[in-house]
Formats: C-alpha cells, sequence, structure tokens
C-alpha cells in the first residue's frame, strides 16, 4: 500500500486550472497553500493562511477542546503541533472524490490516509509489532473551509469523518511506500489577473494585489 503525500493538494490544484470565478479562484488559492503547508508539516505556514481568530470544528468529538481549538493562532498552533508534529503523524493522503467551492467556502471529501509511526501507536496502547513502521490509519473524511470575504484567509476547518483506526495494525508500511513531496509542495505563488483584481475591489471594497512567496520546508 502507498501512501501519496501530495495527491489532496493536486486534485484542488487541478480544480483551481480550470476555475474562472476570480472569488473561487482566491478560495481555492487560500486551500492549496493550507494544504501544502500541512504535508510539510510546517505550522507556521498553515498559521500564515488563518484569520486571526479562526476556529476549528471536529464534528466527531465536539466535546474534546484539543480536537476544536479556536479564538487564537496559538490554540491552533497547540493543535498541530499535538496531533501531528509531537506524534510523527504528519504524512497524509486525501484522495479526493468531491471539491465544491462557492464565493464563501471549500468542500473537500475522500479517502484519507494518514501514517502512525509504531512507537506512537504504542504510546496509544495500540500494539503495534513493529516501532519503527508506519500504519495507516484510514476513512472516508469531509473537509469545509470557510473563508473570510474580507481577507481572503481561512476561518477554520470543520471536519466530519468516521473512526480511521479500525484495521489500523493490517496496513503496515515503510518510508518507502511514501512519495516525497513534490517540488511544487515548496512553493506557493499567485497572482492576479487585471480581471480578477477589478472584479475583488468592486465585490470587496479594497485593493488586491500580486503574491508570489517561496516558502521553505522543513
Amino acid at each position: 500500500m502507498k501512501l501519496d503525500v501530495n495527491l489532496g493538494f493536486q486534485q484542488v490544484q487541478a480544480l483551481r486550472d480550470r476555475t474562472t470565478h476570480p472569488l473561487h479562484q482566491r478560495n481555492l488559492d487560500v486551500v492549496i497553500k493550507h494544504m501544502k503547508a500541512e504535508a510539510r508539516c510546517d505550522v507556521q505556514g498553515v498559521l500564515d493562511t488563518l484569520v486571526d481568530k479562526p476556529e476549528y470544528k471536529w464534528h466527531s468529538d465536539r466535546a474534546n477542546p484539543d480536537l476544536n481549538p479556536k479564538g487564537t493562532k496559538q490554540a491552533v498552533a497547540d493543535f498541530y503541533d499535538m496531533w501531528s508534529v509531537q506524534t510523527g503523524a504528519h504524512r497524509l493522503e486525501w484522495d479526493l472524490t468531491r471539491i465544491m467551492v462557492t464565493d464563501d467556502e471549500v468542500l473537500t471529501e475522500g479517502v484519507m490516509k494518514v501514517a502512525f509511526p509504531g512507537k506512537t501507536l504504542l504510546s496509544m496502547g495500540i500494539a503495534a509489532d513493529d516501532p519503527e513502521a508506519y500504519y495507516l490509519a484510514m476513512g472516508i473524511t469531509t473537509g469545509v473551509w470557510p473563508v473570510d470575504r474580507a481577507t481572503g484567509l481561512l476561518v477554520g476547518e470543520e471536519v466530519y469523518d468516521y473512526d480511521k483506526m479500525g484495521g489500523i495494525l493490517d496496513r503496515k508500511i515503510t518510508l518507502a511506500d511514501v512519495t516525497e513531496l513534490a517540488p511544487e509542495a515548496f512553493v506557493y505563488c499567485r497572482t492576479a489577473s487585471a480581471t480578477a483584481t477589478r472584479f475583488l475591489r468592486l465585490r470587496l471594497g479594497r485593493p488586491t494585489g500580486r503574491l508570489c512567496r517561496p516558502v521553505s520546508g522543513v
């Protein structure tokens, strides 16, 4: 079993490439930028895509404050540090079968696989037979990405998913089964066209410009 860590953002990019609506282009751009930062395990890159007071909603466990950070970017940073950085479970594939975009949000849905190190599973009380191997959590995941109309930044994430841990020990892989990050994961470049600029000025009442910013990997 393979894990393609580029698949999700490349699929969103494919929709972006054939989208002509300026606001929809902008909304897809910020989701792509966010997904690339997650793929790099670049917490600061993730925070750069969010409004100042973001809110994450994990609808399968809304009572757990650790899964539902809100109010500050630091709360979101702590969430990523706890669940991605410290666990080492930041390598994921999201094979999207549905991508929808409106003026105010993006929806992505498909089978997500997340590679958990064996040593992390052992610390969770799951009897992995090899602490140096990786094991794939897998399940359908739907993400809703609300976008702030004024800034073009993400208000947060809303996640709907099912238990991905069932049968995880049967899905053992090594790092050799994980694709390398594609070069485009380390570069974000967006240039607003003249048409898009005029459109956004009319709709938002504020100027827009050119953004072309390389970001380094971690």
